[in-house]
């Protein structure tokens, strides 16, 4: 990444077609820019950049984690022809450089390779980059410009379109929601260039057609594979954390970061025992599991209380920073968005999370009901594709809130491709044979030598963010959205809000909410909708005919399938009796579904 985190751009570009016949950046005034760069500087509070050539402006607002001292943007090449500023990091920047040898950097920021890299390849080059990364780049010579995006949108972005034929870039839609007449998402894996008009996709693996894989499951491979995307991704000249649920995505991110901690730059300058951070009501799953494998690692953990109230009373501020009216992201997004508050008050400026793992491994609880191996792969698909709306936009947008930085091991681009290569038969949810949610991922860190976790938490049951700080959250949030949504407003909901018409009175309290901050059609259709259960997408709920009735994303709207699922009338949290114990594995909270005493 450039070497900060959180850096955070935008970008105008008015296209001149009587003058110029050709796209060029521009930013309107210095005064005007250094507005809309308050709107952001949350992002990046350690320096303000903004560069101008003629009627060109770039813009960024930067939070520096690699090289601080001298990875101020926008970034040049040699004869400052070529500009960029960047959001991201690029994790394989000194092997780059290596490939560059007859350039000179002006930096050490990992970003820096961009521009050099443009040189050589022009804008074939974004495949090359092993990160996460938004950047927009000017070519002076030509007036030309290029943005690009990553694989799975793990950065933020939009673009906007003014009435003035003016183009906009920017790392949220605060940025851009005023000046333009139309603006939207960016899409992951692409890129935009002015020079044909249009965008591009750059990423395009071999899982993204959705045909069935067929290699053979090696728990090593797939070990190794993502040890590599997590010991990449330590790269850092400051302090750094774990996010710790004690669920089995975060608790590995820890364990294998708590492995190779003490090789890194940060180790040798901060202290080689790691930081470890939970948010949780009083008494909730995350807390009492995240301290024991914190004890378990022996990292200083940091744990973060936080009431129904506390939470409430953050919903606007979540709902303003993260930009979305999704019912599960706002539930999800308000205790990341308390604890990440929390952390940058510690001096930590990025954190290593666990999201990402539930869509490429098939974890969500409502995939014990795939009824086959293609259904199953194809979910995992459509589930990854629609990240950058869902998961990706909490991580990024929660945290960066506070100017801090969040970094997904499980969405490296290689480790992606080395787990959807695989025949999604070895993914398929089988309790009669002791194969659980993520089983291929549990048995690829179960090593009986050097345990990686203790064997309860290896096999714990998935939990929902928005679940396990404390079941009591949603139904708070549920209470407190009834009070102020009536029965009245709800019969109107359909001529109020004809796009995503809100189905409940929570989703209706945080639409008008969002519709207060973004009151334009263009903010309203950068959010997803449809039908869920447990997080599924609209296809997936046809997997069982019962769950038409109980269209909730909580992991306990999955009935038969969570000990603590919603009944399936009343919707009240209902016990499943104890499961038994297969082939000695034993199975947490549910997970063995079908074999019940």
């Amino acid at each position: 990444m450039n070497n900060t985190i959180g850096d955070t751009f935008y970008t105008r570009i008015l296209n001149y077609s009587k003058k110029l016949k050709s796209n060029i950046l521009l930013l309107r005034t210095p005064m005007v820019s250094n507005t809309i760069g308050v709107a952001l500087r949350h992002r990046g509070p350690d320096w303000s950049g903004i560069y101008q050539h003629g009627d060109n402006y770039l813009a960024h607002e930067r939070l520096a984690i690699v090289d601080p001292d001298s990875g101020d943007q926008p970034l040049f090449n040699e004869d400052k022809t070529i500009s960029v500023t960047v959001n991201g990091e690029i994790y394989n920047h000194e092997e780059l450089r290596k490939g560059l040898k007859n350039h000179k950097f002006r930096t050490g920021s990992d970003c820096d390779v961009i521009s050099h890299l443009y040189e050589e390849h022009g804008e074939n080059f974004v495949d090359m980059l092993d990160g996460v990364f938004s950047f927009v780049l000017l070519d002076t010579k030509d007036n030309s410009f290029m943005v690009a995006r990553d694989a799975i949108g793990v950065t933020s972005l939009y673009i906007g379109w003014g009435l003035d034929g003016s183009v906009w870039i920017s790392s949220e839609m605060k940025g851009l929601h005023e000046e333009c007449e139309h603006f939207e998402v960016f899409p992951p894996g692409h890129l935009y260039s002015s020079k044909s008009g249009g965008f591009k996709q750059w990423y395009n693996p071999p899982w993204y057609n959705e045909s069935v894989p067929s290699t053979p499951y090696e728990p090593l491979a797939v070990r190794r594979a993502f040890e590599d995307a997590v010991t990449k991704r330590l790269m850092s000249d400051v302090p750094f954390g774990v996010l710790l649920s004690g669920g089995l995505d975060s608790s590995l991110v820890a364990s294998i970061t708590a492995r190779h901690l003490a090789g890194t730059k940060a180790a040798k300058r901060w202290g080689s025992q790691l930081h470890s951070f939970c948010v949780g009501l009083e008494g909730s799953p995350d807390l009492k599991a995240g301290k024991e494998v914190a004890d378990y690692l022996g990292t200083l953990h940091h744990e973060f209380h936080f009431t129904v109230q506390d939470g409430i009373d953050a919903v606007e501020d979540v709902i303003y920073h993260v930009e979305t009216y999704d019912v599960t992201t706002i539930r999800a997004s308000t205790p990341m968005f308390l604890m990440s508050r929390k952390i940058k008050s510690l001096g930590v400026k990025m954190v290593l999370s666990g999201e990402g793992s539930d869509e490429i491994f098939g974890g969500y609880l409502y995939f014990h009901k795939a009824p086959n191996k293609q259904e199953f792969h194809q979910e995992t698909c459509r589930k990854i594709k629609a990240l950058h709306k869902y998961d990706c936009l909490r991580a990024n947008k929660a945290t960066s809130a506070f100017g801090l930085e969040a970094r997904i091991p499980f969405l490296d681009k290689e480790f992606i491709n080395t787990v959807m290569s695989l025949d999604p038969e070895s993914k398929m949810i089988k309790p009669e044979e002791g194969r659980i949610e993520k089983w291929v991922l549990r048995r690829a860190f179960d090593d009986e030598e050097r345990p990686y976790l203790p064997k309860h938490i290896l096999y714990r049951q998935k939990e929902q963010f928005s679940d396990g700080v404390g079941y009591s959250w949603i139904d708070g949030l549920k209470s407190h959205a009834a009070e102020n949504v009536n029965d009245k407003m709800m019969s109107n909901a359909a001529h109020i809000f004809p796009h995503n018409t809100p189905l409940t009175k929570e989703a209706y309290y945080y639409r008008m909410i969002f519709e207060r901050f973004f009151p334009q059609n263009s903010a309203r259709l950068t959010v997803p909708g449809g039908a869920t259960v447990a997080c599924s997408t609209a296809k997936a709920v046809e997997w069982d005919a019962n769950w038409s009735n109980n269209m909730d994303p909580s992991g306990r709207a999955a009935i038969g399938v969570h000990l603590s699922a919603y009944d399936g009338n009343s919707k009240v949290a209902v016990s499943l009796p104890p499961l038994k114990t297969v082939e000695d594995m034993p199975m947490m909270m549910g997970q063995g579904v079908v074999i019940q005493t």
